[in-house]
């Protein structure tokens, strides 16, 4: 199947050609007739399966044929909201890309920026606006942004935004908007309160099933190295000095964590750059415009910040700290072998992430490869690590028996 056969006009069209797309992916070839239809759609689809393409030329379709502006000025009929601001930049992205040749206007709406140049073009007008919540909602509160024109409202990345927290603020979002909008979640695993959600604001919605939650590409090669916690920034400067080359992104399971590494990679020479959610919105544009443009070859992150990044040629995943949601897994290898190309996953367990591989592997229906040939190798019968810090009691301050308090000798 070509794009022509998805019924879209020719400047959609031309724009596709030119981002150098020929075949829509399954995802598109499913949902693209569907959104034209009007229907509501709930989506699961792993990141990478070209699935913001597969909402946004459909939208842009729809809009094209009422795109010259009222005398009122272009009110907002399509609203994208996205679970982080990277997410929603790069969303924005590939709608400029694909409305070159109309003149729909898109902008992108997100916290820890300023709100003021936000709030300047949303007066000027625009036809698609892509937003984080708490940012739409502080526009709206300010009288600056009109939902009632809504006619389509995508929920992007869906389980994301209920794990950070974002429910109640969604479920705003969707009663700001007119009732006869379409609805389309997309979301990369539907977990219980994802479908309690899609109840509670679809209408009779299309299902699309794109891949099986649990599917890992081909093209990935996975490999586990079991090392005690102790050792992992060595066997992780191990493997980057004799086996890991190329564009590498490394998860790990905190902030803290992350910087850590960071700090370590940089005092070896390593050109790293590092994402999680308490930096500023400039520092992480920053590091990920460094680490696209080859700038920097280690992108070091946490789970919810790099969540959907798009990343072309990503040669390797390091799981630095392994997930204890197994789906995470999955998403994190993604990240390489998109699009066709081929990539490798190293992920280092410690004895108190056994259980975690069990369940990765459970998902996954795969043994991963296990490599003991390195330096830092786990004793099979390590136990679970707990950290004391030297010279404390295991006691609580202060606490004696009643006994020990009745033998003392006192000198008054």
């Amino acid at each position: 199947m070509s794009f022509k056969d998805l019924q879209l006009n020719r400047p959609i069209l031309r724009a596709v050609a030119e981002a150098g797309y020929d075949n829509p992916t399954l995802v598109q070839e499913k949902a693209i007739p569907l959104v034209l239809e009007k229907k509501d759609l709930i989506v699961s689809a792993q990141t990478g399966t070209g699935k913001t393409a597969a909402f946004a030329l459909p939208i842009l379709q729809q809009l094209f044929d009422r795109q010259d502006a009222t005398k009122g000025g272009k009110k907002v009929k399509a609203l994208v909201v996205s679970p982080t601001r990277e997410l929603a930049i790069q969303i924005e992205e590939n709608f400029k890309t694909y409305c070159t040749y109309t003149n729909l206007r898109t902008t992108v709406v997100y916290g820890g920026t300023s709100i003021e140049p936000q709030k300047d073009i949303l007066k000027k007008g625009v036809d698609i606006l892509i937003a984080t919540p708490g940012r739409l909602l502080d526009l709206h509160k300010q009288d600056v942004l009109n939902l009632d024109y809504i006619e389509t409202l995508v929920l992007d990345e869906a389980d994301l935004m209920l794990d950070m927290g974002f429910i109640d603020d969604v479920k705003k979002i969707e009663r700001l908007c007119t009732r006869e909008k379409q609805v389309l979640l997309f979301s990369a695993t539907i977990p219980y309160k994802v479908e309690q959600l899609a109840n509670s604001i679809l209408n009779a919605p299309e299902r699309i099933e794109v891949t099986t939650n649990a599917s890992t590409s081909k093209n990935v090669n996975q490999v586990l190295y079991y090392v005690p916690k102790r050792h992992k920034i060595e066997l992780c400067l191990h493997l980057l000095r004799n086996t890991i080359k190329g564009s590498i992104i490394i998860f790990r399971r905190t902030k803290f964590g992350v910087d850590k590494l960071e700090q370590t990679l940089l005092k070896n020479n390593y050109k790293a750059v590092s994402l999680h959610g308490d930096k500023s919105q400039t520092d992480r544009q920053l590091a990920l415009t460094t680490f696209k443009t080859k700038n920097a070859n280690i992108l070091i992150a946490t789970d919810v910040a790099a969540r959907g990044i798009d990343i072309d040629n990503l040669d390797a995943v390091i799981n630095f700290d392994l997930p204890n949601v197994p789906e995470t897994y999955v998403h994190r290898i993604g990240r390489t072998a998109r699009a066709g190309n081929t990539g490798t996953s190293y992920s280092f367990c410690s004895a108190d992430e056994k259980t975690y591989v069990a369940n990765i592997q459970q998902l996954i229906n795969l043994q991963l490869d296990i490599v003991d040939t390195h330096p830092y190798p786990l004793d099979p019968k390590a136990k679970k690590e707990i950290h004391k810090t030297p010279g404390k009691s295991k006691y609580k301050k202060g606490r004696k028996s009643e006994a020990s308090k009745k033998k003392k000798k006192r000198w008054y």
